[in-house]
């Protein structure tokens, strides 16, 4: 007979409460178990210390005789300190793949080139009016030549 430790609901509509039983697996969820070995509560907050209540003696029993844990009751036992949970998650699967980094490589030199021609850009266009005033200030007579020609 294969055992699992899983979650069997309980509650009204919309206000679960969940025993933690030892189960043959072939029975249904909510269906006859062979030992309840704890409670959770979703419900309470999350650093409430009556959201889990697990029996760890019959928890480690269960365990020793090859019940195998659900997803859910892992976590439990797991941040109960009696069984470690390996990590699920692949660290890598949301880095992206090669030819997209290319992408986001030559995007980057494309936007580092523009900005420089940017800058250059601005530079020569400052170049050229600091060169223009210059020429103009040259170009102007001075301010007392032009009252004579004016009176004159």
């Amino acid at each position: 007979m294969a055992i699992a430790l899983r979650l069997s609901r309980g509650g009204a509509k919309k206000r679960p409460y969940y025993r933690i039983v030892a189960a043959d697996s072939r029975k249904p969820r909510d269906g006859r178990y062979l030992e309840q070995i704890g409670t959770y509560n979703p419900l309470l907050a999350k650093d409430d210390e009556k959201r889990v209540q697990l029996n760890e003696d019959r928890a480690r029993y269960w365990l020793g005789v090859g019940a195998q844990p659900s997803d859910r009751v892992a976590r439990f036992l797991d941040a109960a300190g009696i069984r470690e949970r390996a990590a699920r998650n692949n660290p890598n699967k949301a880095e992206p793949g090669d030819k997209a980094k290319e992408r986001a490589e030559e995007r980057a030199a494309k936007l580092a080139e523009a900005e420089e021609a940017a800058k250059a850009a601005e530079q020569e266009a400052a170049g050229a009016e600091a060169a223009t005033e210059e020429a103009a200030a040259e170009e102007a007579p001075a301010p007392g030549a032009t009252e004579e020609k004016a009176e004159g």
